[in-house]
């Protein structure tokens, strides 16, 4: 399984989304710090869920970065995330 079908995989189970995309755009970040030629270093996650509703951007940025933590731990360099609730 690769990072980006885990990522899809650990945000499906843990926030049943409506939406989600999981782009890699660690080509565009080539030369930079956290860069590593050949892996998933940097990632965009647009997101909507139902976990969402009524809770700030920085509450729904930490449970995807909870759920997240181990890919971040295996050397995810960078996590760009747009979380939604649904009909926002």
């Amino acid at each position: 399984m690769t990072t980006l079908d885990r990522i899809r995989h650990v945000l499906a189970q843990g926030l049943a989304p409506e939406q989600l995309e999981v782009i890699d755009e660690s080509a565009r970040h080539a030369g930079h710090a956290g860069a590593r030629p050949g892996e998933t270093t940097h990632v965009r996650v647009r997101i909507v869920a139902a976990a969402f509703a009524g809770k700030s951007r920085i509450e729904r940025h930490r449970l995807v970065n909870e759920l997240l933590a181990s890919e971040i731990a295996a050397g995810l360099h960078a996590l760009a995330i747009e979380a939604r609730a649904p009909g926002e």
